[in-house]
């Protein structure tokens, strides 16, 4: 399975069976993060067989079997929540591919539990991605509709089309999906309107629309 097919395949999950993660996918997801870390400048880090990044509350009323998460950080900068936005995604969608299911807990985590799992004490920690195999596969959430979040100036071409219905499925704090997708020509900007959440937000859903659109076809504004 491919990045691109796992989009539509991929939902959130809060309750796991209690399986090990293998050896091997642990190395393979490692290796996913530490590309990550290395290009955007991260600290993100894999957990396995722990669960003091989620807190209390989300453990009692909504996880069950969260054993296993991946520490969204790094040193805080003006780029930083749109950076982890942006790998968080490659890493969940890259997850599904391995099997694995995954939960951004972007309100519900614990970070002095997560932080301490990072050797750097310099960092800020913008949530957890909470990963293993689900009791279920999820269900998709209610969406909008693709008028509702974009525009394009004139015909709109498939590789926009292709890229706005990726954006669809994109996981947004509280599911607002507050983005606006505008295109011309091969010129494509996209804003996210959703408070605190903005940054992550934003990150995640250009990962989504790059993947849906081919990153060959359109340039950023």
């Amino acid at each position: 399975m491919t990045i691109k097919e796992t989009i539509k395949e991929r939902h959130t999950v809060r309750k796991y069976k209690n399986i090990p993660i293998s050896s091997n996918l642990i190395e393979l997801l490692n290796k996913r993060i530490a590309k990550n870390n290395e290009v955007y400048g991260l600290n993100m880090v894999l957990v396995t067989e722990n669960s003091d990044g989620i807190n209390g509350i989300a453990k009692l009323v909504l996880a069950k079997g969260v054993n296993n998460y991946i520490v969204l950080a790094g040193t805080d900068s003006p780029a930083l929540d749109e950076n982890l936005g942006y790998c968080g995604a490659d890493i969940i969608l890259y997850a599904q591919t391995l099997g694995l299911n995954t939960w951004w807990v972007g309100g519900m985590f614990n970070a002095k539990g997560a932080k301490k799992n990072i050797q750097e004490s310099n960092v800020k920690i913008n949530g957890i991605i909470a990963v293993g195999y689900g009791q279920t596969q999820g269900a998709q959430h209610k969406s909008k509709s693709a008028a509702e979040i974009s525009q394009y100036n004139g015909i709109a071409p498939q590789w926009f089309i292709d890229g706005v219905d990726a954006l669809l499925y994109a996981p947004t704090a509280l599911n607002k999906q507050a983005y606006m997708v505008k295109g011309v020509g091969n010129k494509v900007s996209i804003t996210c309107n959703n408070g605190r959440f903005s940054g992550i937000d934003l990150g995640i859903g250009k990962y989504h629309f790059e993947v849906g659109a081919g990153k060959e076809n359109f340039e950023w504004e």
